[in-house]
């Protein structure tokens, strides 16, 4: 069956309804197990979504963050991820937060993130954004990729190429995943991925408990249209 799809009107309200639905899966996670395991993502309609989170009322203490991807760069660097979390204020909030200490290097990193992963399985939720060529993750289209959780690139076509990223099955291994699409720039991705190309982020979404957050005029502009699905996620398990 693969992803569902839902549209919303605009890229506020892609950002409100992934912020309502991280809060009930952190909700219905912590009634189950007492923890929360949010897997995130970079990018800028990621970042709205974890600027409202922040601002929210949760049970910040059962909270564990996560990272599905992150460039070799300093620790301190804007243009990581985990700067980035940390610059809306959920990371501040949460109890426990990993980020990929790819300040290392990307093959340590790698090798020091991938038990962390391990243990961590299955995540409650994965949040995923989708780039321009239908990436996702640091998984670039025309690559192959290795049979891990986490494992090192050397050759991404974006800068910096050195990165580190978690792996299909890793990313997969969840109980909800939330794609999050927003922008005009990224319908050519959406038109392509619905009409049947092998883009990283069709492969990895490809699971029945895989939510596809879309705003209306991106969608549009990709010649598609989307059903309305309800609020409440369903679980993968």
């Amino acid at each position: 069956m693969g992803a569902s799809w839902q549209t919303e009107i605009d890229p506020a309200a892609v950002a409100d309804a992934a912020c309502r639905l991280v809060g009930v899966a952190a909700r219905k996670a912590i009634a189950e197990r007492g923890v929360f395991r949010l897997v995130l993502s970079g990018g800028s309609t990621p970042k709205a979504t974890y600027e409202r989170l922040a601002n929210s009322d949760q049970q910040w203490k059962r909270w564990v963050l996560y990272y599905g991807d992150e460039r070799c760069l300093p620790a301190d660097d804007p243009e990581r991820n985990s700067v980035m979390v940390a610059s809306t204020g959920l990371a501040a909030r949460v109890g426990k937060h990993y980020p990929i200490p790819t300040e290392l290097g990307a093959k340590q990193a790698a090798s020091k993130y991938r038990p962390i992963v391990k243990a961590a399985q299955p995540f409650d939720l994965v949040l995923l954004g989708i780039g321009e060529d239908g990436h996702t993750a640091s998984l670039f289209p025309g690559q192959k990729w290795p049979d891990k959780s986490v494992f090192a690139i050397s050759d991404a076509p974006k800068p910096p190429a050195s990165r580190v990223t978690l792996g299909i099955r890793a990313l997969q291994n969840c109980a909800t995943m939330l794609v999050l699409i927003t922008g005009d720039s990224k319908a050519d991705a959406v038109r392509r991925w619905r009409a049947g190309d092998d883009l990283p982020v069709a492969r990895v979404s490809d699971v029945d408990h895989a939510l596809v957050l879309i705003d209306k005029n991106c969608l549009m502009f990709a010649g598609g249209q989307a059903e309305m699905t309800g609020e409440s996620i369903r679980s993968g398990r």
